[in-house]
């Protein structure tokens, strides 16, 4: 282990429909807020074999006030920074734009579900799909300016009926605009569900158009994999300290670190009896955040465990 995930903010100015975020739900365990810059430099200098942090998950990382200051001290610590999970890019301050490309901010999923204003804000509602193609072409200009390959960045289109018809569209922009595209299943089937499931796949490149085809076809929820390893691989830490585990979850806890040492916080017996339900070798337990988990139950009820091979599959 090398990396963690650490929420850099668990607020978001855009209202998506299906989004516990929109919803006011996150503020019931994981609370409003963001990571502060002492709290970041404490974490990199507590912890020196923490070689990269992901800080993208429930809300959006350009709302945290303090992202200049951490972007320039991971970049003086050589510690790699990741938004894979996904930013809205709506709202970015100019010198947040230029410090990505100056102070190599590694690699960025931008959210945008449409090739138009009008699509675009189906879903991501109060987000302006203008201004997230302009913040787009101001950091590619920053990256020339600076001569760095970062961040590199890719297009994120969640595929719903409304905006099926616009991938041919986004696959040109994206093309365009250098970045690279990924067309993920929605995990709302109820909200605008997909309208012509070949077309999907066809221009999509996928093998399935919905998670419930997924699940049929492959024998395991979307995304399962993925999920459960970063139990090994980088757990999750909120921005206040609590053990999440996973970036699923956000209903408990595996403990908290006051201080930020973290080398037993992520390796404590309840993530470490969590490692051993999640490959079949312990009964589920009450205190055990994973027990009330819809991929947990899932991989239970298939016997799909997890492999040491998924582990060492996932970034």
């Amino acid at each position: 282990m090398q990396g963690l995930r650490v929420d850099g903010a668990t607020v978001c100015q855009l209202r998506c429909p299906s989004c516990p975020t929109a919803k006011g739900k996150m503020r019931e365990f994981v609370g409003d807020g963001y990571l502060r810059f002492v709290d970041f430099k404490h974490l990199i200098d507590r912890n020196p074999w923490v070689r990269s942090v992901e800080l993208s998950n429930w809300g959006e990382l350009f709302l945290n006030p303090d992202l200049l200051h951490i972007l320039r001290y991971a970049y003086e610590k050589d510690v790699a920074l990741t938004a894979f999970n996904g930013v809205n890019l709506n709202t970015v301050r100019e010198s947040v734009l230029e410090g990505l490309a100056r102070y190599r901010f590694r690699e960025m999923t931008c959210s945008i579900d449409g090739a138009s204003e009008e699509t675009y804000a189906v879903y991501r509602r109060r987000g302006r799909f203008g201004k997230v193609i302009e913040n787009i072409k101001r950091i590619n200009h920053y990256k020339q300016k600076h001569g760095s390959e970062y961040p590199h960045l890719t297009w994120q289109f969640v595929i719903f009926g409304h905006n099926e018809h616009e991938i041919p569209a986004a696959k040109r922009m994206a093309d365009e605009l250098r970045m690279d595209i990924y067309f993920k299943l929605s995990w709302d089937e109820k909200f605008s569900p997909p309208k012509d499931t070949e077309f999907i796949k066809r221009e999509a490149g996928l093998e399935v158009a919905t998670r419930s085809e997924f699940e049929e076809k492959y024998g395991r929820k979307y995304l399962q994999k993925e999920m459960c390893a970063q139990l090994w691989t980088n757990p999750q830490i909120n921005f206040d300290g609590k053990i999440l585990g996973c970036c699923v979850n956000r209903w408990g806890d595996f403990g908290q670190t006051a201080d930020w040492r973290l080398s037993d916080a992520v390796n404590n017996e309840r993530i470490r009896y969590a490692r051993q339900m999640l490959t079949g070798r312990r009964e589920p337990r009450a205190d055990i955040p994973c027990t009330t988990c819809t991929y947990y139950h899932a991989i239970r009820a298939s016997g799909n465990w997890v492999k040491r091979e998924d582990v060492e599959g996932v970034r």
